[in-house]
């Protein structure tokens, strides 16, 4: 079986979307407070939930048709795309450790990408 580039696109594209969501997440839990009205009327968590959900319906449509030993590893290129966005909007510092750690996510899929052939 091979990977068609449209699953491939898919699941990137679920990754870089459920991202956002943890974005959201984050920035709608340092909102939250002990009400319960707070968690449903918090417009930022409830787009997280959104994108997470979105990302996931992606996912399921890119897998359908593709080697999973060769998508799966592609969704924790999320965790790149987090990385960024946690410094660009929550002003994160970016560590030699989390940039090494990126570059062993990205290496490790490299390695899967090509391990098959």
């Amino acid at each position: 079986m091979t990977t068609p580039l449209s699953s491939i696109l898919l699941v990137l594209g679920a990754s870089f979307i459920g991202s956002f969501g943890a974005a959201f997440l984050k920035s709608g839990a340092d909102r939250l407070h002990r009400q319960l009205i707070t968690l449903l009327t918090n417009w930022r968590l409830v787009l997280g939930i959104f994108f997470f959900l979105a990302s996931s319906l992606l996912y399921l449509k890119g897998i359908k048709h593709g080697e999973l030993t060769i998508l799966y590893p592609m969704v924790s290129l999320g965790n790149v795309w987090t990385l960024i966005w946690s410094r660009l909007i929550f002003h994160e510092p970016l560590t030699r450790n989390k940039l090494f750690g990126v570059g062993l996510i990205l290496l490790g899929i490299v390695f899967l990408a090509f391990g098959g052939r």
